[in-house]
């Protein structure tokens, strides 16, 4: 349970009591975000208002992709089966957006009932329109990986003529707002992909290693998901269909590409394998595919932990939008004449957009990152009328300042909490569980793990080369001193670090001498760290010496 009092030096006198995050950033939103964004127009440029289904709705990722990358059989690769509504083909099959969600029972539920259902965080997508709607559907089934996250899945974007066009029209000085305003299908596809992008906790871009072709559509979309670029991985797939020095070429390629279109310092984390459950056709990579896959279901895993810290994260990022947006809006409204030249000073003061956007960064110290888009911006202002905005009103203003300086801080704390309170929180079942145990999971009877299932103790095969050394150090009482280990150990030329860690595995006596076979042990260990492998953090037990073995009672 987690209490605080109201804002600023007029507190109230009871404290609001939260049990949960997601009931405390409810309450915040609609107490002290919703009223600023209501009163400057917030949700006629931006985004929808939330509502209490965005803030208890299970982790969602999005997979966005050209046509034949792999998306669908990502998904079928996943749950480790079929889903009501798959089409896999080379072609482009994927012709809607499918919600792919956990459910008793199996089927479909369309678009147009998905938005009247309270319970699911869709219904602002009816603002979209029946062309979109008849192209959204909701996949349910009962799968245990369901149960943690839902996955939604996106047509496929085209290339080839759709392209040819795009670039027509920005030749001819449409640019952005061309593809933008152009109907994918009646509606507008970028739009509905950031709205998906703002309430979901992950986005996959996926790409085809055998035919990596970024089409000028695609750029766009990618464009448009800016401003989470923290939520953003890149999955390279079917890599398994090109050889080494081939895909060495197509992954720089598409860091280039990448880094070309996706305005960060940062390099985005690519992910290569291939996700799905057919034979690999070049095993060339097979180790480097398993070591990604590892890392990528690590990363997806973590969703249900972390998903509180994101919608609270996802909160901070919308308030400070709003507060722009009510400074922008209130300044257009200051500098509109009550009566006269209204459609000529509208026009001048969209054109010169940008001057009030710098005026207003220095005004308020606000970080150009937190400003909308321009374009888009103008374009939007073309359909209001200005003289009905609303002036600056500080105390809406101060509200949301005071939920950002001390509310949001209380609340990461108990976000803290509910992450100690339920540590285990990650995604179980489908692909996820397919190597956790046996012999097929990651790195299984290799570094440390070598000799696991061998009735014989594996340091022994090296032992008598590893004698040798041993009773040139002067060995007193069958053991050698640390100094004169040491000497030999640094030889290894593996850092302090290191070496401290090995010989803390090895003295498994704790007497600071090493007998001969724990001189062995710390030589294997240190054959298995040159050799790229980790060192465990507890020695297993096939490596503990046959002598120090306790004999079960």
């Amino acid at each position: 349970m987690f209490s605080w009092l109201g804002t600023d030096d007029r507190r109230k006198k009871d404290p609001e009591v939260f049990q949960t995050v997601s009931e405390g950033l409810k309450k915040l939103y609609k107490t002290k975000l919703l009223p600023l964004e209501e009163h400057y127009k917030f949700h006629e440029f931006h985004s929808p208002a939330l509502e209490e289904a965005d803030f208890d709705n299970k982790p969602m990722v999005l997979l966005v992709g050209q046509y034949s990358t792999g998306k669908t059989s990502f998904i079928r690769y996943l749950l480790e089966q079929d889903f009501p509504g798959m089409r896999i083909g080379p072609e482009p099959t994927t012709d809607s957006f499918i919600a792919v969600m956990h459910g008793t029972m199996e089927g479909l539920i369309p678009g147009n009932a998905l938005v009247v259902d309270p319970k699911k965080p869709f219904r602002k997508l009816n603002a979209f329109g029946n062309a979109f709607l008849n192209r959204f559907v909701c996949a349910q089934l009962p799968n245990p990986v369901l149960e943690s996250i839902s996955v939604i899945d996106t047509p496929g974007i085209l290339s080839g003529e759709k392209q040819r066009i795009s670039r027509v029209a920005t030749e001819d000085g449409f640019g952005y707002s061309f593809l933008r305003k152009c109907p994918y299908g009646g509606y507008d596809f970028a739009a509905v992909l950031e709205w998906f992008a703002e309430r979901v906790d992950r986005i996959i871009l996926l790409f085809d290693a055998h035919k990596l072709d970024i089409s000028d559509e695609f750029s766009e979309v990618i464009k448009a998901l800016k401003n989470h670029e923290d939520k953003i991985r890149v999955v390279l797939n079917k890599a398994d269909q090109i050889e080494t020095q081939q895909l060495m070429r197509v992954y720089g390629a598409l860091m280039w590409s990448l880094g070309k279109i996706v305005n960060t310092p940062e390099v985005i984390r690519v992910y290569i394998g291939s996700f799905w459950s057919h034979p690999l056709l070049i095993p060339d990579n097979r180790k480097l595919f398993e070591a990604e896959e590892k890392d990528l279901f690590k990363d997806i895993q973590s969703l249900p932990r972390n998903a509180a810290l994101r919608k609270l994260n996802d909160l901070i990022k919308r308030a400070r939008l709003a507060k722009v947006h009510a400074y922008i809006i209130s300044s257009l409204k200051k500098d509109m004449p009550s009566v006269f030249g209204k459609d000529n000073k509208k026009k001048e003061l969209i054109n010169s957009l940008g001057e009030i956007y710098s005026r207003i960064e220095k005004e308020h110290q606000i970080s150009p990152g937190d400003f909308p888009n321009l374009k888009k911006m103008q374009e939007q202002l073309q359909a209001h009328d200005l003289n009905k905005f609303h002036p600056l009103k500080m105390k809406l203003l101060d509200t949301v300042d005071d939920m950002l300086a001390h509310d949001i801080a209380q609340l990461m704390v108990l976000v803290r909490q509910e992450e100690t309170q339920h540590p285990n929180q990650v995604v179980k079942g489908g692909a996820f569980e397919g190597t956790m145990n046996g012999p097929f999971g990651h790195g299984y009877g290799e570094g440390a793990g070598e000799g696991i299932d061998e009735v014989e103790w594996v340091v022994a095969r090296d032992k008598p080369m590893y004698d040798e050394i041993f009773y040139t150090l002067s060995p007193v009482n069958g053991k050698v001193t640390g100094a004169n280990a040491k000497k030999e150990m640094v030889k290894s030329k593996l850092p302090n670090t290191v070496l401290g860690k090995i010989w803390k595995l090895a003295d498994i006596d704790n007497d600071g001498m090493l007998d001969d076979e724990e001189f062995a042990l710390a030589n294997h260990l240190i054959k298995v760290k040159l050799e790229g492998h980790e060192l465990p953090s507890e020695l297993p037990a096939h490596l503990v010496p046959p002598s120090k073995r306790k004999v079960p009672e």
